[in-house]
């Protein structure tokens, strides 16, 4: 009994080994022009390999490949390619004009669009042109909406059926139209002006009656969203709700296409990166730049603002060199006091800057948030300037300068927690990303807020300290 499993587990490990992705022996096939092999190989695996194995490969293989896959083949590895946006255009290069333009009239129109995005007009045009008619006029519907909205996200391949017509008639349309659909799984309904009047799953649809109306089964409570809508907006609607998918409509209410799940997460994981390199002072986190030069670049501005903003802070220690001269033991102090507030600004900025980005803040008073995070400075500033007087007291025997450097520090951290929250929910308010109070700036914000309590408490308790 046990040869047997043992036998059956062996079977299933050599099946599975035989699934899996033989890179070498597909480079094998390609560079002994071995065509018969190589699609034998290729053609059966899932697009996420094909595109992993073409990434992977050097031009001279990716010009052989263009000759052993049909535009159609291509374009399901094309729409599964997760490569840096320039690099679409060098890649489109590689391939015959006409090759390439039917490999973009073969895939979701969405995704065409995605690509087409990052060329020049001049090249978008050309591909246009050589496409066939009924491909270019809906790429072309697409191109024209606002990148980042709705608009440009949506695909227009759905299935859309009339309220006032039978099951059996709509399954007749959804095998008809289901090949070229990027979903079925929800059927949009539409009147006869072509507006958006309810929404049926596939499931009501192929358990009702052949003979039942559409209108009678249909959901009227549909949600959709404005093709003018921003993305974000979308990605966090379809988040909320788990939606596989999001009807697009126009002011009038007629339906103009569909977001999908898909393309959701793209544009998640696109907004994420974003808000990250902003929160990191980088320019753009999207791709890692190669070359040394394009990442200094990236990240030059950015760090020249933050250099002349430290210069500003030297500056105002300078101001207070009297200060400084009578009690040097103030300057062992300042890197304390300006670390601990800039590192309570970044915590704060970091919870503002999410539930805006999430749209929690939506849901909750803003002012209730400013008065949360005003206790949470006021608490943990009194317990970190209690511990550091103590500290102070006990290493210098001073109690004054332990009294100092404690109550700078309350203050310090009650008043950066305070920046941290209020500069986002500010620039939310003017229309302004909020990721752009990134870290860095915040930091030295605050070092300039700190340094001035600081010293400004020490020059007015002189006295107390000489």
């Amino acid at each position: 009994m046990m040869s047997e499993v043992t036998q059956d587990h062996e079977k299933e490990r050599d099946k599975q080994e035989k699934e899996m992705f033989d890179e070498d022996l597909l480079i094998r096939a390609l560079q002994e022009e071995d065509l018969d092999l190589f699609r034998s190989e290729f053609v059966h695996l899932h697009s996420y390999d094909q595109a992993k194995f073409f990434s992977k490969i050097e031009e001279d293989l990716r010009s052989r490949l263009y000759h052993y896959l049909s535009p159609e083949e291509m374009a399901e590895l094309f729409e599964s390619l997760d490569i840096d946006e320039e690099d679409y255009q060098d890649i489109l290069a590689e391939m015959n004009p006409t090759y390439a333009a039917e490999m973009l009239s073969n895939m979701y129109a969405d995704d065409a669009v995605d690509v087409l995005n990052e060329l020049d007009k001049d090249q978008v045009v050309s591909y246009l042109t050589i496409m066939d008619d009924e491909s270019a006029k809906e790429i072309k519907e697409l191109l024209h909406y606002e990148e980042y909205t709705a608009g440009s996200i949506m695909t227009t391949e759905f299935v859309a059926i009339s309220k006032n017509q039978t099951v059996r008639s709509a399954m007749y349309i959804l095998k008809n139209e289901a090949p070229n659909a990027e979903t079925i799984y929800y059927i949009y309904v539409v009147d006869d002006d072509k507006k958006l009047v309810g929404v049926i799953s596939l499931r009501d649809l192929i358990i009702s009656h052949d003979d039942v109306m559409i209108g009678e089964i249909m959901s009227d409570r549909v949600m959709s969203v404005g093709v003018s809508e921003d993305q974000e907006t979308v990605a966090r609607q379809m988040k909320d709700y788990d939606f596989l998918a999001l009807p697009v409509v126009d002011f009038q209410h007629h339906l103009l296409g569909i977001i999908t799940v898909d393309d959701i997460m793209d544009v998640m994981e696109e907004e994420a990166s974003d808000d990250y390199s902003k929160l990191a002072g980088i320019a753009d986190l999207d791709s890692i730049d190669r070359s040394p030069f394009n990442a200094a670049k990236k990240r030059l501005p950015w760090l020249i603002a933050l250099l002349f903003l430290g210069m500003f802070t030297a500056s105002l220690i300078g101001r207070f060199e009297d200060t400084l001269d009578k009690v040097a033991i103030l300057a062992v102090f300042i890197p304390l006091i300006a670390g601990m507030a800039g590192n309570t600004g970044t915590q704060a900025l970091a919870v503002a800057v999410r539930g805006i980005a999430t749209g929690d803040l939506e849901k909750e008073n803003k002012m209730s948030l400013v008065i949360r995070e005003a206790g949470t400075g006021l608490i943990t500033g009194t317990t970190c300037g209690i511990v550091v007087s103590i500290v102070v007291y006990v290493w210098k025997g001073e109690f004054f300068l332990g009294v100092l450097v404690g109550v700078s520090v309350l203050v310090s951290l009650f008043v950066a927690t305070l920046a941290g929250t209020l500069v986002p929910l500010l620039m939310h308010k003017l229309k302004v990303d909020p990721a752009v109070a990134s870290g860095p700036f915040i930091t030295t914000i605050n070092d300039i807020i700190s340094i001035l309590i600081y010293f400004g408490l020490a020059t007015l308790f002189m006295n107390y300290l000489i």
